[in-house]
């Protein structure tokens, strides 16, 4: 295959569409949350994976596990939840079992911002959606993200 490949081509203005759609979805979500609960769109999926969290066996991530959760390298994840701690919506603490691991917990503050944040975040995702399957190049790729996890 060379560079002017026509399959070449196809798939360097896919990965366009696709990244396209992924800034739009992105930027109209952060508009939402920063301006209905002064939370970034990394800060809001920080808390959800968090929340996520159970005891018992694997029930705790690791900070290499919420770095790639939330798609950052781990020292951008753990200013991240620095931030969030000092706002008083993360705490850390020693893992029982192994006194090298550092734990992050949701607080009590942060639980009841990421449940008033949930709506905004899901409604902001539906609008940025349908406004990017209006787009003739977008349309397939919203198609193919709203069956995404959907049972068939």
């Amino acid at each position: 295959m060379t560079a002017t490949d026509p399959a070449l081509t196809a798939l360097a203005q896919g990965w366009c569409a696709l990244s396209l759609l992924h800034g739009r979805i992105e930027a109209h979500i952060e508009r939402a949350l920063q301006a209905g609960h002064e939370l970034s769109v990394r800060e809001y999926s920080l808390l959800d994976v968090l929340s996520r969290q159970h005891d018992g066996e694997g029930g705790h991530l690791q900070m290499k596990q919420v770095a790639d959760a939330v798609v950052l390298s781990q020292s951008a994840t753990t200013r991240l939840v620095t931030r969030l701690e000092d706002r008083g919506l993360l705490t850390r603490y020693l893992c029982p079992t192994d006194r090298r691991g550092i734990y992050t917990d949701v607080t009590d503050a942060g639980r009841t911002l990421l449940e008033a944040a949930r709506p905004t975040n899901e409604a902001a995702l539906r609008e940025a959606l349908d406004e990017a399957a209006r787009n003739p190049e977008l349309a397939s790729l919203v198609k193919a993200v709203e069956t995404l996890g959907v049972p068939a």
